[in-house]
Formats: C-alpha cells, sequence, structure tokens
C-alpha cells in the first residue's frame, strides 16, 4: 500500500498527490510514468511522475478529474492509500545536452513537462516553459518551472499572462531563433500542431503520447501508436516520440474508443453507485 502524504488543488480539476513510494523515487528518471491502481478491481490508470523525493521517499502524481477512476483517486485524502503503483515504465526523456529547449504544456500536460524541464535544468541547458490554460485558475506548475527557466503563461481568455494559445508563444520563440528542441505534451490537437509548427523550422519536436493503456508492458497493445509508418506501443517504446513522424489522426481516433463505456461508468457514479470493479456492462 502507498500512503498519501499531501494533497494539494492545482487547478478546478486537477489534483497532485504526493505518494509514499521509496523504490521509485530512488531511480525514477524524466519522461516516466507509473500504472497505478487504487483497490482491488479498480482500473489501471497511467500518471507521469511529476517529481520525486529520494530523501523523503515520494513521487508526486498529478491527476486531472475526468471520468469515474480519476475521480475516485482524487478523492483519496491525506492517510489515505493507494492499493498498486508500478514503475517506473517507460524510456526515460532524450535530453539534449547543450542549447536552448523550449518545454510546451497545455494544461495537464504542464504537470509533465515539469520533470522534462528540471533534468534539462540540471545539466545546464537553457530552458523556456510555454503553458497555458483556458484562464488564470487553470493554469498549473507555473511557480516551479520559473525557478528553472523562463516562462511565458498564456491563456485562451487573456486573465492572466498573454492571450491566446501556445502554439502563438512558442511561434515567437521559434521567429526569434536559437531554439534547438522543443518538448510539447498536452492534447493531441495541440501537440500535431506544435509539429506542424516547428517543421519547416527543422526543430526537433517531442512529444509524450497518453494512449490507452492496460498493462504497461506491451502485452495489451491498447496503447499502440503509427510513428513513421510502423506500430510501435506506447508504454514499452515510449511514452515519448519524434513529433514530426506520429500519426496524430490515428492517435485521436483511438482515443474515442471506450467513451461509450466511460460515460456510462462517469453516470453510475454521478448517480450514486461508484463502487470499485463495478463492470460498465453491468
Amino acid at each position: 500500500m502507498h500512503t498519501i502524504v499531501a494533497k494539494a488543488q492545482l487547478s478546478p480539476n486537477v489534483t497532485r498527490l504526493d505518494v509514499s513510494a521509496p523504490r521509485i523515487a530512488q531511480i525514477r528518471k524524466a519522461g516516466q510514468f507509473v500504472i497505478v491502481r487504487r483497490g482491488e478491481g479498480a482500473e489501471r490508470i497511467p500518471l507521469t511522475i511529476a517529481d520525486s523525493d529520494a530523501a523523503a521517499g515520494t513521487i508526486s502524481l498529478v491527476i486531472q478529474a475526468v471520468g469515474k477512476s480519476t475521480k475516485e483517486l482524487v478523492a483519496l485524502a491525506v492517510g489515505d492509500s493507494i492499493k498498486d503503483i508500478a514503475g517506473p515504465l517507460g524510456h526515460p526523456t532524450e535530453l539534449i545536452e547543450k542549447g536552448h529547449a523550449v518545454c510546451v504544456g497545455g494544461g495537464v500536460g504542464t504537470a509533465v513537462v515539469h520533470p522534462i524541464a528540471q533534468a534539462l535544468s540540471k545539466i545546464g541547458v537553457h530552458v523556456t516553459s510555454v503553458i497555458g490554460g483556458r484562464s488564470k485558475e487553470w493554469v498549473i506548475y507555473e511557480p516551479e518551472l520559473r525557478n528553472i527557466g523562463d516562462v511565458v503563461v498564456c491563456t485562451d481568455d487573456g486573465s492572466y499572462g498573454r492571450k491566446g494559445f501556445v502554439t502563438q508563444a512558442t511561434e515567437d520563440l521559434l521567429k526569434a531563433g536559437g531554439v534547438d528542441i522543443v518538448y510539447a505534451v498536452g492534447p493531441v490537437m495541440m501537440m500535431k500542431a506544435l509539429a506542424e509548427l516547428t517543421r519547416p523550422y527543422g526543430v526537433k519536436t517531442i512529444v509524450s503520447l497518453n494512449p490507452l493503456m492496460v498493462d504497461g508492458t506491451g502485452m495489451c497493445g491498447g496503447c499502440r501508436v503509427s510513428v513513421d509508418g510502423k506500430a510501435y506501443f506506447a508504454c514499452v517504446d515510449g511514452p515519448e516520440f519524434d513529433g514530426h513522424l506520429v500519426d496524430f489522426g490515428q492517435l485521436a481516433d483511438r482515443g474515442t474508443t471506450y467513451r461509450e463505456f466511460e460515460q456510462e461508468a462517469a453516470k453510475r457514479c454521478a448517480d450514486g453507485d461508484c463502487r470499485i470493479g463495478l463492470s460498465n456492462k453491468g
């Protein structure tokens, strides 16, 4: 069992849980993730390790509560426990050794770029983080990223930072020159737009993909993605890939496979039936 030692609300539907996981905290690297199971019979949920404290033996998990299982997780309180946390899984981020890296995070994706920016800064790379949200209350991890490097904040409504999308701010940086690589994490269409934006500049763009995952070992095939016309499994071959080679159309389509079941489970939970392990079919 993994005890929750701290909890914080980062935005209206995004929560950070600091959880006891000493062995993972010791060896995790930027870009890796864990698969979490709240209790016996519960859904397995992939979550990026947003940060860790090896001395305290804790890892930070940032969870966007959108469905039944994620709402169950964020309902846990300090002192409660999560039954299983498997990891670290996936390949660590491919870090450049020098130069200027732009780390772009959209929404909860900002928590995913945080460990990447953190790792780059530690080896002396100049980091500029471009982060966005619908409005000020949806912007997360700004203070942590400001401790690492430059930060550009974008909000859709202009209530904080500059008005507009992260793609527009990134384009300004590309036009100014000197960008060696872009790391992007966020909604599928945001990552696609950034990959198309950087392509004519010849700037390598790494995206972190979060397709449907079950076992985290490549056996279920649920996280299959197409990169450069070849099939890969995001859990074991990724989760990061060259954004210029990813088939984002296929990725978006596969992300809707279980939407009907997810909506039914969420409805049942809203009606008061949130039992762990409840089948979507009855």
